[in-house]
């Protein structure tokens, strides 16, 4: 029998960890939370001092049972929970549940499940920490004080089903100030003038007009703001004898970016892999628990992979510069190793994220991962090696020219050695605008020297205009939150998920967020009613103080006494005096057919509509759709060329609740209606028949559901939504989810016999 029993979050995890531990060890997973506040009331008690009132999840008494079993007779009991605020709290709750007293309770922390790792915090445990709890609990106390004080208040004043959130609605109003930012921009017209010339030795190169007369403004600020000043330049100088007045030559060195942290690997997966940072996180936390590597069984490819720390530990630092010096050779190894400093307020608990051994190379290891997995990982691996190797090396040559009374200017730059940039350079988030220089790396000037005449070939004027900052992605959103110091690694990919779901903001075309009519709405409230909750210095000032529980310097019920008594009052002054929207609606211009009322605007189950204000005694309601500047457009039925089945009636399309359907013209005569929306296929494959493709339909109600697109010879069908992710215990080619108030998002698998189901987003985490 086991000596000892180690707990972890995921089964996953735990079938690595046993491969490490031998038979002297028992591995069993609590699957990820076992207690939570409860969803159905508040569940803090404020009169005493916000005490939680904690209740066993759903489906996990059975996990507990069996955890209580297993703890029976041990001489020790490890629990090994993630090594953060999460973890520290479902360490506490299995310590809690399967009894202090009882059992001799120490706590692990693995960065990295590897043998060696893995068997040295073994080796190590130290006491469960009270003041990294108390930090989890008051984050958690705080988001449910304001999601569920708040959201009813919205669903009073505006529609049921909204949210608000200590973290999320501060992140929809920095995405609606930048809208405004970009509505309210006045474009202003400005001219760039383009030199193309040559000198002694080809080839031609361009100069750019950076300077007219004495005027010595920054070349970044220097404008001609319209067409005629430019023509008039172009005409003073096309004559003009054309000199090189200035040539400077300059050795530059371009620096390699330190390993990711959190924040950084979803962004540069969203730029370079296209990854949302939710599927980011997911495929992270299968390469940090294990991935079965044929005969060496399950090996943690990453260490852990929510941190903002950019620390190495010293042996992962002499390993990478022992692999550059062997497969890059000596000129790419600097000297010394490379430290990169975190940023103020980082926990330090954690090394920034690398992989876990260099015996386990993309290439070596690609056979056994799968194609998401090994793009991320390539990722990781590829900004590990580079980061501790020795910069590129350029060659920069800028020439000034001079014609008449005015300065143009040539920049070329050459790579002398590309250092770093042989393994990896880091993306852009936004793409060069129209005027920027083309990339020097790739251009080089001629040689020139200082008193050098030069021919013009010809000169080039260009209109440009000014741009509107642009709107955020997904990636540059979490920079910016992460940049104010709002919100946490473990946060992110939450706070996108959850904008996204409740219709605050919508992704374009392009990826870029935009706020809809709702989410501008909600955050105006939002904002005049709750000008502490929704400040982004007050949001950024509370993580600072969870910082400080968590280091012990302040006390947790302190903490939430500051904090909540100006709270509860702006709640009160909110509940009297914030405007009743969903009574009021928002008022339009357009008049009611019927009554000759103006419309207003309401929101409902599928989104926003327009409804007469003189509601029941006129029922007038029409749908609308909005043009790129926000115009509303009425969508009145349409005619279509089919003939109801019923009654031999044109058909038309209609707008319902759950959006567009084809409706008999006979109504109400005649009550025929048939579904419009046609399936969208999910890429995964049917699980009965093998050849169908699952599709996302929707049924005659509007309720969306999953079936074989073979039907009906296949007559599979779910209301859960296939993921094409393999199931992480018995390796199904798909998992399904479903989100509910009660419980969040639980993942689970269709296999009959396998028993995999995992909570991944918390309703409330934001």
């Amino acid at each position: 029998m086991a000596k000892h029993l180690v707990i972890v979050e995921s089964p996953a995890k735990a079938r690595t960890l046993e491969k490490y531990l031998g038979k002297d060890f028992q591995v069993k997973a609590s699957v990820g939370h076992i207690m939570d506040l409860p969803k159905s009331k508040l569940g803090v008690d404020i009169e005493h001092d916000f005490e939680p009132q904690y209740e066993v999840l759903r489906g996990k008494k059975k996990i507990i049972d069996e955890l209580k079993r297993a703890a029976k007779g041990k001489e020790t009991v490890f629990l090994a929970p993630d090594p953060d605020r999460e973890g520290e709290a479902i360490a506490w709750h299995i310590a809690e549940s399967i009894g202090h007293a009882k059992h001799k309770i120490q706590r692990v922390l693995f960065n990295e499940i590897t043998k060696r790792s893995v068997e040295e915090a073994i080796r190590n445990p130290h006491e469960l920490d009270r003041n990294l709890y108390d930090a989890q609990q008051t984050r958690r106390i705080l988001d449910r004080l304001v999601g569920y004080q708040i959201s009813p208040l919205l669903w009073k004043k505006v529609r049921r089903g909204l949210s608000a959130g200590r973290v999320q609605s501060v992140a929809v109003r920095i995405i609606c100030e930048r809208e405004r930012e970009i509505q309210a921009f006045v474009p202003k017209e400005y001219w760039s003038i383009t030199a193309r010339l040559e000198g002694q030795t080809p080839p031609p190169f361009s100069a750019r007009l950076v300077r007219i007369g004495a005027d010595r403004l920054d070349p970044e600020k220097f404008r001609i703001e319209h067409g005629e000043a430019a023509q008039a330049v172009v005409d003073r100088v096309r004559a003009a004898t054309w000199t090189v007045s200035r040539v400077e030559r300059k050795e530059r060195r371009r620096y390699p970016t330190p390993p990711f942290i959190t924040s950084r690997l979803q962004q540069e997966a969203s730029r370079k892999l296209g990854f949302a940072p939710n599927r980011t996180m997911r495929i992270a936390q299968r390469l940090y628990e294990g991935i079965e590597l044929g005969g060496e069984g399950a090996v943690g490819l990453i260490t852990y992979m929510r941190t903002d720390s950019t620390r190495i530990a010293p042996e992962a630092l002499r390993e990478v510069r022992e692999f550059i010096g062997e497969r890059f050779g000596k000129p790419y190894l600097p000297d010394n190793a490379i430290n990169y400093p975190s940023k103020k307020g980082a926990q330090d608990a954690h090394e920034a994220i690398r992989p876990t051994a260099f015996s386990h190379a993309p290439e070596r290891v690609a056979r056994f991962l799968s194609k998401e997995e090994l793009a991320l990982y390539t990722l990781i691996w590829n900004r590990f090696v580079a980061s501790q190797m020795t910069p590129a090396v350029f060659d920069q040559t800028t020439a000034d020219i001079t014609a008449a009374d005015t300065l143009f200017r040539a920049t070329g730059q050459i790579m002398k050695f590309d250092g770093f940039i042989r393994v990896y350079t880091e993306g852009r988030d936004e793409e060069r605008n129209e005027e920027d220089e083309e990339d020097e790396s790739e251009r080089q000037l001629p040689p020139l020297v200082e008193g050098e005449q030069l021919r013009l070939h010809d000169l080039l004027p260009e209109q440009h205009f000014t741009q509107p900052p642009p709107r955020f992605s997904q990636a540059t959103l979490i920079k910016e939150l992460e940049e104010k110091g709002i919100g946490r690694p473990s946060t992110y990919a939450t706070i996108m998920t959850t904008i996204l779901s409740k219709q605050y903001v919508v992704e374009d075309k392009s990826r870029r967020l935009r706020p809809t009519e709702l989410g501008f709405l909600t955050t105006d409230l939002l904002v005049e009613a709750f000008p502490d909750i929704l400040n982004v210095e007050f949001t950024a000032g509370m993580e600072d103080v969870l910082d400080q529980i968590e280091d012990g310097h302040v006390q947790r019920v302190a903490a939430m006494r500051r904090f909540y008594e100006p709270f509860v009052r702006d709640l009160d002054h909110a509940d009297e005096r914030m405007r009743n929207v969903k009574r009021e609606g928002q008022p339009t211009n357009i008049a009611c057919a019927t009554c000759g009322a103006q419309m207003v605007i309401k929101w409902g189950r599928g989104g926003e509509f327009l409804a007469c204000p003189r509601y029941p005694e006129c029922k007038n309601t029409k749908n609308f759709t909005r043009d790129a500047e926000g115009t509303i457009r009425i969508e009145e039925a349409q005619p279509v060329d089919e003939r109801c089945a019923q009654c031999d009636r044109p058909m038309q399309v209609r707008f319902g609740r759950y959006g567009k359907f084809l409706g008999c013209t006979g109504y109400p005569e005649c009550k025929n209606v048939q579904p419009l929306v046609r399936p969208v296929p999910t890429g995964v494959a049917c699980p009965d028949c093998g050849t169908g493709e699952i599709m996302e339909k929707r049924s005659r109600a509007g309720k969306i559901f999953f079936s074989c697109s073979r039907y009906p010879q296949c007559k599979f069908a779910t209301w859960e939504r296939p993921v094409a992710e393999p199931c992480p215990q018995c390796n199904a080619p798909f998992v399904v989810e479903k989100t509910t108030k009660r419980y969040g998002t639980v993942r689970r698998c269709l296999s009959e016999g396998c028993k995999y189901q995992e909570t991944v987003a918390e309703a409330e985490a934001v």
